[in-house]
């Protein structure tokens, strides 16, 4: 029982509680007990200079019968205990306690010690010292008393009945004793009613908090526990109702969350085996083929060696010899695409990579007359790759170069440059997942917008109905449209799988006033466009918050032939190649799986005659 969270957050707040009260009563109760004293204190001075005030002129004129009587009736009040005067010498001369008058007082006692505590008595004492509080007995109440010195004035000194000589400051002590009795029973009940309202208020807020931690922490985490044992009882469709906006609400919608990604890694992973057993197949078949392939070009090889002097022969097995070679160029690609595997990253210089990269290729590009030239920048940040495969990036990038350069233009240059940018997110963040209310995936491979998968959409308006594809690249405006060219505005937007609807309800365009629609881009936000076909608002709120982003940029510019507009599209599929029979079509297939398994991006920018560049962006932070 006192392992649950609740219970113990209960206790340990109702013992903060308790702490917290305890000490506000007692210095509450000091407070009150300090006020009370200093308000008796106050009234026993008023007393104190009442009577002296009252006797004095009978002081004057010597009537002692009258300062007796005086004394006599203040000090039998009920509020009062007693009033007596002392002369300088420290004998009662005046008491409300006749068997008193006449005897002498101890000096050591605690109605002298104020004054006389320094061996002499003091000529002035302050107020505040002038009362004590003691008990007359040990078992007895307590006693408040107050000294008032009667001082000498020139009245007294110059009075003919009992002159004092001037020179006397102090001419006796009033002193005036009140029981406490009555403040202490006061002080008492104060006290009693300060612990009953500290233990109410405990009790109180021990129960408002124990609900309120039962109803707030208790109940969502035993919610939470049970949906992490259906979980691991592999019902990953459990989902924990999302009614709060606070930490514990934030947890639901993570847990649910979490558990449909889950649902997908899972799905995501039974793909990838048969991705797995498509490559081990891919693999053992590419194996199988090598080993006759060999064979084939090894005869043939030694063949055409023992017909030198027979030119057709020669010819037919030239043409056996360098076609067996391609196949074997073609296995060799097939293995290294189906071994594509998760990069294994770490900070590296991309610079560095770069230098190493050249080096494995210098020979080569020496051969054709190719000139590397590498402007690097000094003040590019270190990256997070896997070094290896972005060196072989690199070399396939030069080698593919120097083949478009050829041996026949006598030589040219590639210009491999590095640089760092700060650049916003529009135009340069690919959306690589898109999914409708229902989590079904618009993203679509079929339909391809500059070698990058499409978003595809349904959508209907005055009768007609058909697919957008849009551009992948947020900002980008690149769409094809599969209806009417008339449809300006799409009246409907679902998703081609399930028809749920993606239009937002409520909200407009900012630009035009349209209709506006939405998708999910798991785990970074909605993506928001325009149902308008000449409107070219976008917005990703989740991405354009985040604001710049820093990239390392590399472009490998080279001199030769270029690229159609019409190939530029499609030179990143697997197995299409520009170099005819000379190519296999799955350098540059590999080359876009390794950027994008960094999260980077690769553009081309090449036309017919005017060589061709292309652009690597990879981010500083992954």
């Amino acid at each position: 029982m006192f392992q649950k969270l609740g219970l113990k957050l209960t206790v340990a707040v109702g013992v903060i509680v308790l702490v917290t009260i305890s000490i506000f009563a007692y210095f509450n109760s000091r407070s009150d007990n300090q006020s009370l004293l200093a308000e008796v204190e106050r009234h026993a001075n008023q007393l104190s200079e009442a009577v002296k005030s009252s006797t004095e002129f009978d002081m004057l004129l010597n009537q002692r019968e009258r300062v007796r009587e005086t004394i006599m009736r203040m000090g039998t009040q009920s509020s009062i205990n007693r009033i007596r005067i002392m002369n300088k010498a420290g004998a009662i001369i005046y008491s409300s306690d006749t068997l008193e008058i006449g005897k002498m007082v101890d000096k050591n006692a605690e109605a002298c010690t104020m004054c006389h505590s320094a061996g002499q008595p003091l000529q002035r004492v302050d107020v505040k010292d002038r009362t004590r509080v003691f008990r007359v007995h040990p078992d007895s109440a307590r006693t408040l008393g107050i000294i008032n010195p009667i001082y000498n004035t020139r009245s007294c000194s110059e009075a003919a009945c009992h002159a004092h000589p001037s020179s006397q400051v102090v001419l006796g002590v009033l002193d005036v004793t009140l029981p406490l009795a009555e403040v202490d029973k006061d002080i008492r009940r104060g006290q009693v009613e300060v612990v009953i309202f500290a233990i109410g208020a405990i009790v109180a807020l021990s129960l408002i908090i124990g609900l309120l931690v039962s109803r707030w922490v208790t109940r969502p985490v035993r919610a939470l526990v049970a949906a992490t044992r259906h979980v691991a009882g592999g019902d990953l469709n459990y989902v924990i109702p999302e009614t709060r906006n606070d930490e514990l609400g934030m947890l639901a919608r993570s847990f649910n969350n979490m558990t449909h990604k889950l649902g997908e890694a899972r799905l995501q992973l039974f793909q990838s085996d048969k991705l797995a057993s498509l490559g081990r197949l891919a693999a053992g078949v590419a194996h199988e083929i090598n080993n006759p392939l060999t064979g084939v070009l090894t005869y043939s090889s030694f063949l055409l060696k023992r017909t030198k002097d027979q030119p057709e022969m020669q010819e037919d097995l030239k043409v056996i010899v360098r076609e067996t070679i391609r196949c074997r160029e073609i296995v060799k690609s097939l293995l290294d695409f189906a071994r594509q595997s998760v990069p294994k990253k770490s900070q590296a210089d991309v610079n560095d990579i770069i230098s190493r990269a050249a080096a494995v290729v210098e020979n080569q590009l020496a051969i054709n007359h190719v000139k590397l030239v590498k402007d690097l920048g000094e003040s590019v940040p270190t990256i997070t790759v896997d070094a290896n495969q972005m060196q072989q990036v690199f070399i396939n990038l030069f080698v593919n170069a120097s083949d478009a350069i050829g041996p026949d233009a006598g030589g040219g240059t590639i210009t491999v440059t590095t640089a760092r940018l700060t650049l916003s997110p529009l135009g340069i963040t690919q959306i690589k997942q898109a999914q409708c209310p229902k989590r079904h995936s618009l993203m679509n491979g079929e339909v391809r917008i500059d070698g990058k998968p499409s978003i595809r959409i349904k959508a209907r308006a005055s009768g007609s109905e058909g697919f957008i594809y849009r551009d992948p690249m947020y900002g980008k405006t690149r769409h094809q449209f599969g209806i009417a060219p008339e449809v300006t505005t799409a009246a409907q937007v679902t998703c081609p799988d399930c028809s749920a609807s993606l239009l937002v309800e409520g909200v407009t365009c900012p630009d035009c006033g349209s209709a506006i629609f939405a998708f999910e881009v798991p785990t970074k936000g909605m993506v928001e466009g325009c149902t308008s076909r000449e409107c070219t608002w976008q917005r990703w709120a989740e991405l354009d918050r985040l604001g710049d982003r820093e990239f390392v940029e590399m472009r490998i510019r080279d001199t030769g032939c270029g690229i159609s507009s019409d190939e530029i599209s499609r030179i990143f599929e697997p197995f299409y190649s520009t170099k005819g029979q000379k190519g296999t079509g799955l350098g540059l297939a590999v080359i876009w799986g390794i950027i994008d398994n960094h999260n980077g991006t690769i553009t081309v920018e090449s036309a017919v005659g005017a060589g061709t560049t292309f652009v690597i962006r990879i981010p500083v932070e992954p």
